[in-house]
């Protein structure tokens, strides 16, 4: 159920481009996150931080879109989210010596350490790879490119939630293996309205 509260409003966004424009599309998924983010709450009672920067993207970038007629507001909001999302994980730990992942995740499971900060930095180098890889197909392919981009990109956060999970396996006691998969579902979420558009959970 929460998969495909998290895959709706890209699915539903690709269905508005193919069928009338970008413009079109960005009011649907526009409508659609605000709902996904309804039931998030109903089911969940709260929304995670990401979420909230997600949908706050998504209503201000689309609303830019949707105004000022420019297709390029709402294809870059996801280069500005995970290059935030990097900066902040980053400025966290080097500057303030905080690791906001083991504060979002230390009460689901207990890693050493070490394995904290590497799952940090693991964070910031995707997050960066990410924002790069959107914004360069933002700025040199065409809409309906960047439109397919954003469906199979899809991808990307999957293979990195999955080597991500098999990674921290080795360091979690049966407890927290099975406190871990709720976790997943929400880094899950975090990748997906990351992705090439949207927004959600390790």
């Amino acid at each position: 159920m929460k998969i495909l509260i998290d895959f709706f409003p890209i699915l539903l966004f690709f269905g508005a481009y193919k069928f009338y424009d970008i413009y079109v599309g960005t009011a649907v998924l526009m409508a659609a996150t605000v709902l996904q983010m309804t039931l998030i709450v109903g089911i969940d009672h709260k929304l995670s931080a990401m979420h909230k920067a997600t949908l706050a993207l998504v209503l201000v970038f689309g609303t830019l879109t949707l105004v000022l007629h420019d297709e390029r507001f709402i294809k870059w909001k996801p280069t500005v989210l995970y290059a935030a999302l990097a900066l902040a994980l980053a400025l966290a730990v080097w500057v303030y010596k905080k690791n906001f992942l083991k504060m979002m995740l230390g009460s689901q499971m207990t890693l050493p350490e070490p394995v904290w900060m590497r799952l940090n930095a693991i964070w910031v180098g995707y997050c960066a790879f990410m924002a790069a890889l959107n914004g360069y197909v933002a700025a040199y392919y065409s809409t309906e490119a960047w439109v397919n981009f954003k469906l199979w990109g899809y991808a990307f956060p999957l293979i990195f939630i999955v080597g991500q999970g098999f990674y921290i396996a080795r360091y979690l006691t049966t407890d927290d293996a099975v406190k871990t998969k709720e976790a997943g579902t929400e880094v899950a979420a975090a990748n997906v309205a990351l992705l090439p558009d949207t927004d959600k959970r390790v």
